[in-house]
């Protein structure tokens, strides 16, 4: 897999800039939403932390970011 533009930015940072991936961590159940630790950890250390596969939610952030650019969001998972 490539590296994303986006993969070494912090997670708060993801967040911040595009705000619509922010479902994306609630989806996946991770409480990185108001987390101080979201400005430090990229999202590698992020999935790591929460035992995801990085390569799973570097695309599903990748996903996200977009369909912000136009395109239907994908359905959410519950």
């Amino acid at each position: 897999m490539t590296k994303r533009y986006f993969s070494d930015l912090p997670v708060g940072a993801i967040m911040d800039r595009w705000p619509e991936t922010i479902a994306v961590f609630i989806d996946l159940h991770m409480h990185c939403v108001g987390c101080p630790i979201a400005m430090f950890h990229d999202l590698p250390e992020a999935a790591f932390e929460h035992g995801l596969s990085a390569e799973d939610l570097e695309a599903a952030v990748a996903e996200r970011i977009g369909a912000s650019k136009g395109d239907p969001p994908p359905p959410r998972r519950r």
